[in-house]
């Protein structure tokens, strides 16, 4: 048997707020069944969810997300790999950068801690 969440269930197992999963449907990110004015999430659903959230957390955005969830249903599993490679590669590049610009500031910030404490004591 498929499963199938309630709205309520599918926030839950992917902890996100019920305003969220919403917003998520309005923007056509998902498509649950809907019956009368319940609305179910079966596998596909649950998937996707998944993978917004990680695509949340990886830094793309929700217009990326979407592009790259419709390469799926428009040219398939290769299609799709190859368009995430691109978006990792960016964002790993990006990353990166942050990652050395948040490395100098706290270099920073401690040698300036340590000036102020030296001259205090």
């Amino acid at each position: 048997m498929t499963e199938r969440l309630s709205f309520k269930e599918l926030c839950a197992r992917v902890d996100v707020t019920p305003r969220t999963l919403r917003y998520y449907e309005y923007i056509e990110l998902l498509a649950p069944e809907k019956e009368g004015r319940s609305r179910f999430y079966g596998a596909r659903e649950t998937a996707r969810m998944t993978l917004i959230l990680r695509g949340r957390r990886w830094g793309f955005s929700l217009e990326e997300i979407r592009q790259w969830l419709l390469i799926y249903e428009e040219e398939g599993t290769n299609a799709q790999l190859e368009e995430f490679l691109r978006l990792a590669d960016r964002q790993l590049d990006a990353l990166g950068k942050e990652r050395a610009e948040l490395d100098k500031t706290i270099e920073e910030l401690d040698h300036q801690r340590a000036q102020v404490s030296a001259s205090l004591g």
